[in-house]
């Protein structure tokens, strides 16, 4: 009958020896007779005097403090106001067509998520995003000129959802044939004009344009529509003043 190997784990285990047992235990034994003789040596000396528990007074600072910031200056402050007056201004004898694209100037969350292709999944993730409220302005100039401009707001108490979303409107936009450029003072906004225009059975072919951009917890969005192609600088324009309202 052939031996039996021993397992791999078992040769891996050591048991104590006898031999440490003895200097664990020598150990032990030192550690409480030097502590007795600690407690015998403290016990024959004078008592310590203990330090006062009362600190000096410390002098305070003189002068006023800082100011608070006005509401101009104190960007909060007018984020949280209404966020519809941080819209820019139509042009002077545009149609104001603000009422087909929400409610006295603002889009609910149902509203909003029906602007996209997949609406139930758009609104469900609006919710992840913690949706707060959007604001929304639109005019027409002429028969086929159109703009529409939305203020996003978002909650923002786990990520930067704002940023997030317009990330995820300008990776959208590489799906198509576009000239784009970066919107000054943005950091990461951009602006794009489509060069095919979209073509439907009944209407005139229309192009159009979009910028995307965000600010704190505020996502903004432009869009653009015309039947003859879209100048850069339109665009540029238009998201240039809107950013600097925010």
């Amino acid at each position: 009958m052939g031996s039996v190997e021993e397992p791999a784990a078992a040769a891996r285990v050591r048991w104590r020896g006898r031999t440490t047992l003895l200097i664990a235990t020598a150990a032990v034994l030192g550690l409480v007779a030097g502590t007795c003789a600690g407690y015998l040596i403290q016990a024959d000396r004078e008592p310590t005097e203990l330090p006062s528990l009362s600190q000096p007074s410390l002098p305070q600072a003189g002068g006023e403090g800082p100011q608070p910031l006005s509401a101009a200056q104190d960007r909060r402050v007018r984020t949280d106001g209404d966020l519809r007056k941080l819209l820019i201004e139509r042009p002077s004898g545009a149609r104001d067509t603000t009422s087909t694209e929400g409610v006295d100037g603002w889009v609910g969350l149902d509203m909003y998520a029906d602007g996209y292709t997949k609406p139930t999944a758009a609104y469900s993730t609006l919710i992840d995003d913690e949706f707060r409220r959007a604001a929304v302005t639109a005019w027409q100039t002429g028969r086929t000129y159109s703009v529409v401009i939305r203020l996003v707001q978002y909650r923002q108490e786990d990520r930067l959802a704002a940023r997030e979303r317009v990330e995820g409107e300008q990776y959208g936009e590489a799906e198509y044939d576009t000239d784009s450029w970066a919107v000054p003072g943005t950091g990461d906004g951009m602006a794009y004009v489509r060069k095919q225009p979209e073509n439907k059975a009944g209407y005139l072919p229309m192009y159009t344009a979009e910028a995307h951009a965000w600010r704190g917890d505020i996502a903004m969005q432009i869009f653009v529509n015309d039947s003859r192609p879209i100048a850069k600088a339109k665009i540029m324009d238009l998201a240039e003043q809107q950013m600097e309202r925010l």
